[in-house]
């Protein structure tokens, strides 16, 4: 069930990324770099993550600018995310592991900020400007933070049983 209030959304961000940093401290840098049947790491992933938050907030940013939002970026739609993720994937190639992981501290240090300096009314009071749907703010958040945490978990926990 999505959050509805800034104080929920807070817990579960915090509760979804606490989960998935404990889960990374058990991935070997090796680990990381194994690439899966679709051509795609743990440290891809957790680079991936990182992005999406960023994404978010740009969206916002401009939204609130009064700019055009480019969902999910410019040059793509929500039906090119495979090209999208594949194209990110390429231009994160070079990160490192602790690169990566460092990315996503970062990225879940900036989220919660937002959140934490964002009003209840801003959040959640309408829909996000520039998003052309009914999401508020807060649930593109979520969907951003503590939604790809959650999936970026699950992926890892599946990945580390297959290579025991």
């Amino acid at each position: 069930m999505a959050a509805t209030t800034r104080d929920e959304l807070i817990a579960i961000t915090r509760k979804e990324y606490d989960k998935l940093a404990k889960l990374i401290t058990q991935v070997t840098e090796a680990q990381a770099l194994i690439k899966d049947a679709d051509d795609t790491s743990i440290k891809d992933v957790i680079a991936h993550r990182a992005h999406w938050v960023e994404l978010f907030l740009a969206w916002y940013a401009d939204g609130q600018a009064g700019r055009e939002v480019h969902f999910p970026a410019e040059g793509y739609k929500w039906n090119d995310l495979k090209r999208y993720n594949a194209d990110l994937r390429a231009r994160q190639m070079d990160l490192s592991w602790e690169e990566a992981v460092t990315a996503l501290q970062q990225a879940q240090a900036t989220l919660l900020a937002f959140i934490e300096e964002t009003s209840e009314a801003e959040l959640y009071g309408r829909p996000m400007e520039g998003a052309k749907n009914h999401w508020t703010p807060g649930r593109w958040a979520e969907a951003a933070g503590p939604s790809h945490f959650r999936s970026a978990a699950k992926y890892i926990r599946a990945r580390l049983r297959k290579m025991a």
